[in-house]
């Protein structure tokens, strides 16, 4: 028989512990919602950048190991970027946003801005039981994930420990 001692785990925290990495760890299981492996393969792709001494911000190096995978960083003037990141993102749960309108025509974006566009997704995404958060980057750019909407309340402590100015996608603007 074996005991719960014979069994290594190669993560060097414990729930208990409030380091940043272990505070980065949290983020990532509620970013990737069911996908624990998602996010522990984003977790070593962090722990890889602070070993190579990458002084960036925690969120800054999140940012990057989930672009596009749990996440997005966006241009300020890609709004069609925007639009499909968040649909790759949502259709990890099998989710369609609608847009009310047609991405894929041109003209859709004649009269959008991101606020808009955020505003869309957060409502469709809700919906489904889906939290879609944005956080203030150092430039111009659209940052944010997606969450189950039951763990808003632990990434509001999340993002309050790793000093991330965080809001739901409906008060971007």
């Amino acid at each position: 028989m074996r005991d719960d001692d014979d069994f290594e785990d190669d993560r060097d925290f414990d729930d208990e512990d409030d380091s940043v990495e272990a505070l980065v760890w949290q983020l990532l299981l509620l970013i990737n919602p069911g996908d624990e492996d998602s996010a522990l393969q984003q977790f070593s792709a962090y722990r890889e950048a602070v070993a190579d001494g990458d002084e960036s911000e925690p969120v800054e190096l999140v940012a990057r190991v989930i672009d596009w995978r749990a996440g997005f960083l966006i241009a300020e003037d890609d709004l069609r970027s925007l639009v499909q990141a968040l649909d790759e993102l949502s259709a990890r749960w099998n989710l369609s946003i609608d847009w009310n309108g047609d991405p894929d025509d041109d003209d859709y974006f004649d009269d959008a801005d991101a606020g808009s566009l955020l505003g869309i997704a957060y409502d469709r995404l809700a919906e489904a039981g889906y939290t879609l958060w944005t956080w203030e980057t150092d430039d111009d750019s659209y940052a944010g994930w997606i969450t189950l909407s039951r763990d808003n309340e632990p990434m509001r402590e999340l993002a309050k420990a790793l000093h991330i100015n965080l809001r739901p996608g409906s008060d971007f603007g």
